[in-house]
């Protein structure tokens, strides 16, 4: 192939040429069209089901509601878990599918299954719906709509009928989710003493709303040739038109709603609330569709934002907090500076090594064109340019083909220009380059399809730790087939146009000195085999146990550029005190001067995608860009400071974690930390009870912060029990108590107000002083046959019963999660003291059991499958070895190189205090890769020699002395590189 390929006519080399622009031109169509994101979606693939439920308690709701949903997703095609949330007027069940499975597909199966539960669920309750088609990185837009005159009602209206749907346009966009649930409502408030005095039923008055708030239309009239159109109006559309509604006619007297009622505009309860910087402001979500362009869609929300602008009130303010595009453009530029300054050392080194700059500079055009390789395949199997599949591509391992090849090339010309005694004309240049090529070429081409073999282990990786690490591996295989193409095509035919026929090897100091180190460094080694064999193995050993002191972590965290907060209160504070208790927090965060803004949600926004009692928060602290730290600020002392503010204001406990950090772990294991302690049983108060104690084991443990468990305590609640005997002789209704309770205590939504294109509901409700007041609600009268009314104690029996505040479940268990993140230490150590404590420490009752989610999950799945995969590898590794030098020797000679390498890489980590993590083991993986080629360019040389009639200790001398630049050039620039 070579032979044909440097035999080409000018013509021919033309045209492989262009055939390189065309490449190069369709890498820069690749790129554009290229999804681009901050790390990879290692989001599982899941449908989460809604249903909201009214007043109904956890208990009740997961009875009725979430156990047949669960029940009804059991067997479906694909599935891989169902786990479900059940809080009070809500539930969530989460189904997770295989990754195979198309989303769209898996959707139609959860809707399918939910049309037949229907059938079981409770009247009064809405019909399940499903979430939206998002993800973990979802999330990639925050928005504030702000006004210092306007009201949060006027605020949400404004957002929810101007801003939101044209958000709603945006191609790739998902949902628009708001975190305040301040929605606009036509209240109808009863008076009950009116009602009392009037003879009237609550019902009575929701079915006059229902009655005279519809249009009709009438058919038809037909005239004179022409037609009309028949319209009956009869809609309300302003509160003077509600209250003029007839409930009924007294003696030939209109009874008006303005009789009975008071009509207000106002808001349901808040189980959503947002902040921003001390004041009250509402934050909305923009979610991104599964599979978009997470830097596209962005940067298009932000364009389409700036279009809102202009339509937007002067009074009020609409400004982006969040924007995904700046993170993935940091990411893109730490990737793009690591590259340049990768190439850059890769140039360098092999200037100064190579001591000829057209070789170096045919080297490194191999660099684009492999990164364009690359491209075109991520664009082609719809893998994302990120932060670990951009970032993990080696220039330095990828043109050491190259590298092997050019140096031969030189050396040869070189001798060649030497044996003649003048200038080689362009034929011997290219006779030459030719023969130096075919030489190297099959060992070269062996190497690099070794270092591709190298990353099987990781394409075999599954789960959460195959989502993250996949894409690297793709693309730098991808990178290695198009540089090996390269380094068999592209390089000989440069080689052969552009290198001089006055190639020479002159003094080169750099190579000198090496050479002075390494021929005495050789001599001994030769002379003193036993002593190098033996400390050889004194240095694995060595290595083998500082390995296993190192500790262990998933994968470092990427610094995303802001924190979250998580202030915690008690699970039965009320709307008020929390805004109190987040504002301050807020205003604590605007005294660092670091911090630009910070913004608060409070409880389960108006999609229930992140659900949350009010006792809980999520606080985003934004930084301003690291140009405007105070000198000496660090990302540590900073965080410092944010607990030491966080802590100035009483009555919360905080956790600290990250934006997307914090999604990627809820949606993947329901656990928003590092590491999440699932106790699993039946009882709510034995698993809330063994919680704790794991809980009060985990913190006397080093490196355990931010422990919070699940918020199951029992809440109290105002129950209503009717009295069944009570009411019969009274000739109440059960339906008549419960309407009534429904109507005055949780209000009921009877219909909609349209104002022009905006709709509003209109519901039904008992003053506030009623509903606050226990003593009020024993007093309500409830209507009887007779007219006459009785109080509501009389027929029912009211007092405060402790019910659970939620109920989470696991492939249909009830379980209670502790949940904390590790700090100061390293995540597999700390789970193992940790495991060992609870179980001396914590005796589970028989039918209570315990498993360990989050990163620590991950680790565990990703080390098991390496240790299966990486010696399957290697040992595919050495048969390919075994094959190509035919002695079992010399594969094990050139196998010898990969263990040797990886004590480099332990002793490095150990230097760092650096943890072993799967990145590393990766690191680890490419390492032997470089070791393996090394090795067989060595002992491709000594053979050579051998063939020549050479002795093994001539061979071994002049062929290691030969192949000291080549391998030198491969390993630095492999590790400059990386």
């Amino acid at each position: 192939m070579l032979d044909k390929i440097l035999h080409f006519s000018l013509t021919q080399r033309f045209l492989v040429l262009l055939g390189l622009v065309f490449t190069v031109a369709l890498g820069v169509i690749s790129w554009k069209q290229l999804n681009l994101d901050a790390v990879p979606d290692i989001t599982t693939n899941q449908i989460q089901v809604f249903t909201e439920t009214g007043g109904m308690s956890p208990e009740e709701i997961e009875r009725l509601v979430t156990f047949p949903i669960e029940t009804a997703m059991s067997g479906i095609p694909g599935m891989v878990e169902v786990r479900s949330l059940t809080q009070y007027s809500l539930s969530i069940v989460t189904v997770t599918f295989r990754d195979d499975v198309d989303t769209y597909f898996a959707r139609s199966l959860v809707t399918e299954r939910l049309n037949n539960a229907k059938e079981s669920l409770p009247s009064g309750v809405s019909a399940p719906v499903l979430g939206p088609v998002t993800t973990g990185l979802g999330e990639v837009f925050i928005y504030d709509v702000y006004s210092k005159d306007r009201s949060m009602m006027e605020l949400r209206a404004f957002q929810d009928w101007v801003v939101a749907p044209q958000l709603r346009s945006v191609t790739g966009v998902a949902e628009v989710n708001s975190m305040d649930g301040s929605e606009k409502q036509y209240q109808v408030v009863v008076d009950p003493k009116a009602l009392l005095a009037r003879g009237l039923a609550v019902d009575e008055v929701v079915s006059a709303l229902q009655k005279n708030n519809e249009n009709a239309g009438g058919g038809l009239i037909e005239q004179n040739g022409e037609r009309m159109l028949v319209r009956s109006v009869g809609m309300a559309t302003s509160a003077d038109s509600i209250e003029k509604i007839v409930v009924k006619t007294e003696a030939g007297v209109p009874v008006l709603i303005k009789d009975i009622a008071k009509v207000r505009l106002g808001t349901p309860v808040l189980t959503g609330i947002s902040t921003r910087d001390g004041k009250s402001s509402l934050i909305v979500v923009v979610m991104m569709l599964k599979g978009a362009n997470g830097q596209t869609v962005a940067n298009a929300i932000n364009a389409k934002l700036e279009e809102i602008k202009k339509q937007v009130p002067l009074d009020i303010k609409v400004e982006a907090v969040y924007n995904r595009a700046e993170l993935v453009d940091s990411v893109l530029g730490t990737v793009e500076k690591s590259l340049l300054e990768g190439a850059v050392l890769v140039v360098v080194v092999l200037v100064l090594l190579l001591g000829n700059v057209r070789g170096a500079m045919i080297v490194a055009l191999a660099i684009p064109l492999s990164m364009i390789c690359a491209i075109i395949g991520m664009n082609r199997f719809g893998i994302s340019g990120n932060l670990m599949s951009l970032g993990a591509i080696d220039f330095g391992l990828i043109v050491d083909g190259a590298v092997v090849m050019i140096e031969n090339a030189v050396k040869r010309l070189a001798e060649a220009r030497e044996h003649k005694g003048s200038k080689l004309d362009r034929e011997e240049v290219r006779e030459n380059v030719l023969a130096s090529c075919r030489e190297v070429a099959k060992p070269t081409a062996f190497a690099v399809s070794i270092i591709t073999v190298v990353y099987l282990p990781i394409l075999a990786l599954e789960g959460t730790e195959g989502k993250m690490f996949k894409p690297m591996a793709y693309t730098v295989v991808f990178a290695l087939i198009g540089a090996l193409a390269l380094t068999l095509t592209m390089v000989p035919v440069l080689a052969s146009m552009f290198l001089s026929g006055d190639t020479k090897e002159g003094n080169n100091p750099v190579m000198s000195l090496f050479s002075k180190l390494y021929k005495p460094a050789l001599a001994f080694a030769i002379k003193r085999m036993p002593l190098v064999v033996g400390g050889a193995i004194g240095l694995l050993l060595l290595s083998g146990v500082i390995f296993q002191r190192l500790g262990s972590e998933f994968i470092p965290q990427l610094d995303e550029g802001s924190v979250i907060v998580q202030p915690i209160r008690l699970r039965t504070v009320d709307a008020t005190e929390t805004v109190r208790l987040v504002k301050q927090v807020e205003r604590k965060m605007l005294e660092i001067p670091e911090v630009a803004t910070m913004f608060s949600r409070s409880g389960t926004p108006d999609i229930a995608t992140d659900p949350m009692p009010l006792s809980l928060t999520d606080g985003f602290v934004m930084f301003k860009p690291r140009s405007q730290w105070r000198k000496g600020v660090t990302k540590e002392k900073l965080f410092e400071e944010i607990q030491a503010k966080a802590n100035e204001v009483p009555g919360q406990g905080y956790t600290y974690t990250q934006p997307i950090q914090m999604r990627f772990s809820e949606l993947i294991a329901g656990v928003k930390a590092d590491v999440g302690i699932k106790v699993f049983g039946e009882d709510l108060g034995e698993l809330k009870k063994q919680a704790d104690a794991i809980a009060a084991v985990v913190r006397t443990l080093p490196g355990a912060k931010d422990i919070e468990v699940e918020q199951v305590d029992e809440v109290p609640v105002l129950q209503i029990d009717i009295d069944r005997d009570a009411i019969s002789r009274l000739g109440i209704n059960v339906s008549d108590v419960q309407g009534m309770v429904k109507v005055a205590l949780g209000g009921e939504v009877v219909g909609q107000i349209v104002e022009g294109d905006r709709r509003f509901a209109l519901t039904v409700a008992f003053p506030d002083e009623i509903k606050n007041d226990p003593d009020l609600i024993r007093a309500i009268p409830v209507e009887t046959p007779d007219g006459g009314s009785v109080p509501l104690s009389s027929i029912a029996t009211i007092d405060n019963v402790p019910a659970p505040a939620q109920i989470s479940r696991e492939m249909g268990k009830r379980r209670v999660i502790v949940q904390l993140n590790v700090r100061g230490t390293d995540l597999g150590s700390f789970v193992a003291s940790a495991q060992k404590a609870i179980g001396d420490k914590v005796k589970l009752k028989e039918g209570y059991y315990v498993t360990w989610g989050g990163q620590f999950e991950n680790l565990q799945q990703a080390s098991a499958r390496l240790t299966v995969v990486v010696p399957i590898a290697l040992g595919l590794i050495f048969i390919l070895l075994f094959t190509t030098f035919g002695s079992l020797k010399q594969a094990l000679l050139i196998f010898t190189g990969v263990p040797l390498a990886v004590t480099g890489g332990i002793l490095a980590l150990a230097m760092r205090g650096l943890p072993f993590s799967i990145t590393a083991g990766v690191g680890f993986i490419a390492l032997s890769g470089v070791a393996v080629l090394n090795g067989v360019v060595m002992v491709s040389a000594i053979n050579r020699l051998r063939s020549e009639g050479k002795s093994v200790i001539e061979a071994v001398q002049e062929g290691a002395t030969q192949r000291l630049r080549p391998v030198l050039m491969t390993a630095l620039v492999a590790a400059l590189g990386f």
